[in-house]
């Protein structure tokens, strides 16, 4: 089973975003001496909870920080942008760091309505509807640069994303329910579960994935990891502890309230409503906390009901040793050190 990280560069309260950033890039260094597979950053817009607002930029620093493990995007919020740009950006990575990077792909717009608004390039944004075509033409722009042409009566034939070169990122496309599994599947790309974000459906949706896959030269077969929220700690009672930050977090931005991280303490003394501890239970359902052996053998039940080959693990503490613990732990807990 590989595992990789998820990270979304988490702002905690009393911190700053550029504390957020420092600790982005010591944790990619210490999760490739742990052994872990690839190393993802998310992309959140006007967010006073997260600091990664372009991956793109991010990966180019980790990817210098790091010497093998894979680095990419957890993913690209495709519908922002425009497809030869994304292209161009990661050609431009997979130069600096050939072999090393991962361009996930996601549709949900990473920010409110207002703020995807203002991240429209012209006074037109691209519809939902307009994101297959999206990301077919952002496929064909990465196979044209690195040999494989446009079709000869393709509008765009003599456009090429720049720099072209042997060898391309490995595209995957993200997703929280079967959107998603679809275009991954009909597309012929890897698929990563955002099993953290919806569970609810996760089983269909991969097995909608596998059922429709055709292979392609991005992909022979169907490919799937499952993004999760795990905590671990060297007891039952201090993992519960320091996942009370991100619970209430995750509560407060479901009632339209975001906060920076909160301590452990301070999410403890929190006086919950009725309908707020209704939410905290759905919440803590979602995320897997505990020793390193009941985390590890709860993954591998997740894993093996989706027909998961790897695990994108996030894990949000108020501070920064007890995350880089908790990801210690379970690397060892999968016999990784």
């Amino acid at each position: 089973m590989r595992l990789s990280v998820l990270d979304q560069s988490p702002i905690r309260k009393d911190g700053t975003p550029a504390d957020a950033v420092a600790e982005t890039i010591a944790l990619a260094k210490a999760s490739e001496a742990l052994g872990y597979h690839r190393y993802w950053v998310a992309e959140h817009h006007n967010s006073n909870s997260f600091a990664g607002s372009c991956p793109e930029i991010l990966i180019a620093r980790l990817a210098a920080e790091t010497k093998t493990m894979r680095v990419g995007s957890g993913g690209v919020m495709l519908s922002h942008y425009s497809p030869l740009k994304v292209a161009e950006q990661f050609r431009m990575l997979e130069v600096l760091a050939p072999g090393r990077i991962d361009l996930g792909l996601g549709r949900a717009p990473g920010s409110d309505q207002r703020t995807a608004q203002a991240l429209q390039a012209g006074p037109q944004a691209w519809g939902i509807d307009a994101f297959p075509s999206q990301l077919m033409l952002l496929r064909q722009f990465l196979d044209d640069a690195s040999g494989t042409p446009f079709p000869d009566d393709h509008p765009y034939r003599s456009i090429h994303a720049m720099p072209r070169g042997p060898g391309r990122p490995q595209m995957w496309m993200l997703g929280s329910g079967l959107h998603g599994a679809v275009y991954a599947a009909e597309l012929g790309l890897p698929f990563s579960h955002a099993h953290f974000i919806s569970p609810d459906g996760s089983e269909e949706a991969c097995a909608a994935y596998r059922h429709r896959f055709k292979p392609s030269s991005w992909c022979e077969r169907p490919l799937i990891s499952m993004g999760v929220a795990a905590l671990v700690a060297e007891t039952e009672e201090e993992a519960r502890r320091l996942s009370a930050s991100r619970n209430l977090w995750v509560v407060r931005l479901l009632t339209g309230q975001p906060i920076p991280f909160p301590s452990p303490d301070e999410a403890l003394g929190y006086d919950f409503t009725e309908s707020e501890l209704s939410m905290l239970r759905t919440v803590e359902a979602r995320s897997t906390v505990g020793t390193p052996q009941t985390v590890r053998a709860k993954l591998l039940d997740i894993a093996e009901r989706h027909g998961a080959e790897e695990l994108v693990v996030v894990t949000i503490t108020y501070d920064y040793a007890s995350r880089l613990r908790s990801y210690e732990l379970l690397a060892e807990a999968f016999g990784r050190r």
